[in-house]
């Protein structure tokens, strides 16, 4: 009976809602329909003050004295972009919003009605948890992690730069005394697998606090108002442990630079982010909660998320220099039965822009090759192997669907790369030199290794694209333009990253000037991309040709390259050395 007083219930009020928004429909009135031409010329006048384009066959818009309109949709390139400069405002959406359709209102009535009828005592606190549970976020801590800076390795300056806000936490009373506040927030950036996460369990492990852990994208949610309420959710939960680190990973997933552009704002991003700001502004000065966050893209985070009282500390965890790859080797290492002829310095060398993990993946690769062959010991020729694993991945043992000119193109690829390398960037050793296939996709690979250096010379750069492109101008060369193949698709991508990043980020183009462009597109200055494209256009060009000349003019020695390629597969640096010397030596005595 009290099921049915609430079914009764539930469905008058829907067929009131119904009966109400058909009396909406009825009394709105028309749009008034105005021609393009008339609506061109209100334009240039000033009168319009809205307009809403849609994929429809008409435009709605309003003008300045709150009439509504509706003309043809001119669906025209650049349409969006005059209206703009006119200052009209331009949007998606009509004034109201884009009001559901009777169909659909009526089908929401209908299952609310239904709720009515089902919703029992018990089904109402059932529904009550789960709407607790969509708001909240399973956000339990890991306990006092056992981590601490004796397991992170090779970043000894970003551990000194933290070390004060663990003696902060143990001891609070030491700093108050001084008048001193504990920072808010640290975050963390850099490129990916240096040990950001690593860096903000030590900090919860060397101060014994527990360590609450979860992802930006935990709080990116569809529904507005959910990720706002996970985040005081988050913070509720932190406030009940007392002191303790909240790690915020990939915190670039919700505190991207609030920008409503030309499209409108994402409201549950912008929600999202002012709770964590106002979470963190309502911390006690000493109340002994960290919030510790890490990103990739330090430059995309908003302002008001990087000012002081928010996070106040960055700290670059940055790719790890010789020296600090090898403490991560030795750590690494531990507890492993690594034989005593491994040289862990050489191999700290010969890793260069290693991060820690991909260090870590090395010697795991290294462990497993040497298990397979159940030798009793991690020996240098598995760390060997693992290297190229991981640098270019598994070689292909079956190569019988390999057709011989697959493997001549191939040849000729790779020793181009190689060749120009050792010409215009002698300071970099070519390791390895091979066309066999790995399971990366690669049909070969050219392995150069750089020198250590903090900062890259527009010089470095210029030959990085050079050599990048030298595989492609050696098919060329010896195949003709109309054979040239698929091969290089990798390699000019990578030209092309380098390059952009000359112009756009450095300031290295001639005609783009000293000018930061990501700058001027985040601001929505975008009138410049095709003269950057022309530029760049231009200078891969010249590039392009000037490594075809050097390949040209040692077309000889590129042959005999491939031909030992051919040969022995794969050429170490002392082999390829040899080739390019002898064969340098024969042609003085012919000449």
């Amino acid at each position: 009976m009290h099921n049915k007083k609430r079914l009764i219930y539930g469905l008058g009020i829907g067929l009131l809602m119904i009966i109400a928004y058909f009396v909406y429909l009825y009394i709105q009135p028309d749009p008034l329909q105005i021609s393009y031409n008339e609506f061109l010329e209100a334009v240039n006048e000033g009168k319009i003050e809205r307009v809403c384009l849609q994929d429809k066959d008409t435009v709605n818009g309003i003008y300045k004295d709150g009439t509504e309109f509706i003309t043809d949709n001119p669906r025209k390139e650049g349409f969006k972009e005059e209206l703009l400069k006119k200052d009209i405002k331009v949007d998606e959406k009509t004034r109201h919003g884009q009001l559901m359709d009777a169909g659909s209102f009526v089908l929401t009535i209908l299952v609310f009605g239904a709720l009515f009828y089902f919703l029992s005592n018990k089904s109402i606190k059932q529904a009550q948890s789960g709407m607790g549970k969509l708001s909240s976020i399973s956000a339990a801590p890991e306990g006092k992690t056992e981590v601490t800076f004796n397991d992170v390795a090779g970043i000894d300056e970003v551990k000194e730069s933290i070390k004060d806000i663990i003696d902060f936490i143990k001891n609070p009373e030491k700093y108050v005394r001084y008048g001193a506040r504990l920072p808010r927030g640290i975050i963390l950036y850099g490129p990916p697998g240096t040990g950001k996460t690593l860096v903000a369990k030590a900090v919860a492990g060397e101060a014994g606090v527990p360590f609450y852990a979860v992802s930006g994208s935990d709080f990116v949610q569809v529904y507005v108002g959910v990720g706002a309420g996970r985040i005081r959710d988050l913070f509720k939960k932190a406030r009940e442990s007392g002191k303790c680190v909240i790690f915020i990973d990939e915190i670039d997933a919700l505190g991207k630079k609030r920008d409503a552009g030309f499209e409108g704002g994402n409201d549950e991003r912008d929600q999202t982010l002012n709770a964590l700001l106002a979470e963190m502004s309502g911390f006690k000065d000493n109340e002994g909660i960290v919030v510790i966050s890490a990103t990739n893209r330090l430059d995309v985070l908003d302002p008001a998320l990087l000012r002081p009282g928010r996070f106040d500390r960055h700290i670059e965890v940055g790719l790890p220099g010789v020296k600090e790859r090898y403490e991560i080797l030795k750590l690494q290492c531990q507890g492993k039965p690594v034989a005593k002829d491994v040289d862990l310095y050489k191999i700290a060398q010969q890793t260069v822009y290693f991060s820690g993990a991909k260090l870590e993946n090395l010697i795991n690769e290294a462990a497993i090759l040497a298990a397979k062959r159940n030798s009793g010991s991690i020996e240098a020729n598995d760390i060997d192997m693992a290297f190229y694993i991981v640098v270019a991945g598994l070689e292909k043992k079956d190569r019988s669907a390999i057709h011989d000119i697959d493997r001549e193109i191939t040849a000729i690829h790779e020793a181009g790369h190689a060749l120009v390398t050792k010409i215009i960037a002698p300071e970099n050793r070519v390791s390895r030199v091979t066309i066999i296939p790995s399971t990366k996709g690669a049909g070969g690979f050219s392995l150069s290794i750089p020198p250590d250096r903090m900062y890259f010379k527009k010089s470095d750069m210029i030959n990085s694209i050079k050599i990048a492109l030298a595989g492609r101008a050696a098919e060329e060369i010896i195949y003709g333009e109309n054979s040239i193949t698929t091969g290089a698709s990798s390699d000019l991508e990578r030209a092309t990253e380098i390059l952009m990043d000359m112009i756009t980020r450095f300031g290295m183009g001639k005609k783009s000037g000293l000018l930061c462009y990501n700058v001027l597109f985040h601001a929505g200055l975008r009138q410049v991309e095709d003269e950057i494209i022309k530029e760049s256009r231009d200078i891969m060009h010249s590039y392009y040709a000037s490594v075809k000349e050097i390949l040209i003019q040692n077309r000889p020695v590129l042959k005999a390259v491939a031909a030992a390629l051919l040969e022995k597969e794969t050429l170490n640096e002392y082999e390829l050395d040899d080739i390019i010397s002898s064969c340098r030596e024969r042609l003085k005595g012919t000449a």
